[in-house]
């Protein structure tokens, strides 16, 4: 094999595997956002004395929780964007401590999940239906509530997300990116969707 071969098969690796990591982090943030959107809402409903009747978590649709009854609709409504938020900081906070290396990772689901939260939030609010900004709105909240959830939310989220393009091969990196990460990335991404795919049955 020339140099030339050799060096092209080098950059042909590096993409897939770029990619494969772009691919996971993004599939598995997406999932695991709604999980724990809707733990959110369950948590919400069971501290309230709602009864959960269903949580749909299937990687093939959007996720929803059905309470009835449920005496609290504004305080669960809201459940969801909030612990939406909180637990991807969390867990953010505890892998800069326990494994400094990935934080990049956490720091990819956590600006995904902020971003996805406020957003829903923010644009939910000028155009309020059966989401939760519609719920909420319904029962009690005003536009301005949800915006002062929703903006500082997705703003935090960019925040968190700038800066990242190199660890994921963009700029400088050249399509470099830490294989074992993709590969870790890409299994824990399966391994939601196998769990999702059962619970749904």
């Amino acid at each position: 094999m020339s140099n030339f071969e050799h060096r092209s098969l080098g950059r042909l690796s590096s993409r897939f595997f770029q990619a494969l990591l772009i691919a996971a982090a993004t599939g598995f943030s997406w999932l695991m956002m709604m999980a724990v959107h809707e733990f959110g809402h369950v948590l919400h409903a069971w501290l309230s004395g709602g009864r959960v009747v269903r949580v749909v978590l299937d990687p093939l649709s959007f996720s929803r929780t059905d309470v009835l009854p449920n005496p609290h609709p504004l305080w669960v409504a809201i459940g969801g964007a909030v612990w939406g938020c909180l637990i991807p900081l969390g867990l953010l906070a505890l892998v800069r401590i326990t494994a400094r290396r990935y934080t990049y990772l956490a720091a990819y689901f956590a600006g995904f999940c902020l971003i996805a939260n406020g957003v829903y939030l923010a644009a939910g609010s000028f155009f309020p239906g059966a989401d939760d900004a519609g719920v909420a709105m319904h029962h009690g909240a005003a536009r301005w509530h949800l915006l002062a959830l929703g903006v500082p939310a997705t703003g935090a989220g960019l925040y968190l997300l700038n800066g990242l393009g190199p660890h994921f091969g963009l700029g400088t990196a050249n399509g470099e990116v830490d294989r074992k990460a993709a590969v870790g990335a890409t299994v824990a991404m399966a391994i939601v969707v196998v769990v999702e795919m059962a619970l749904s049955r």
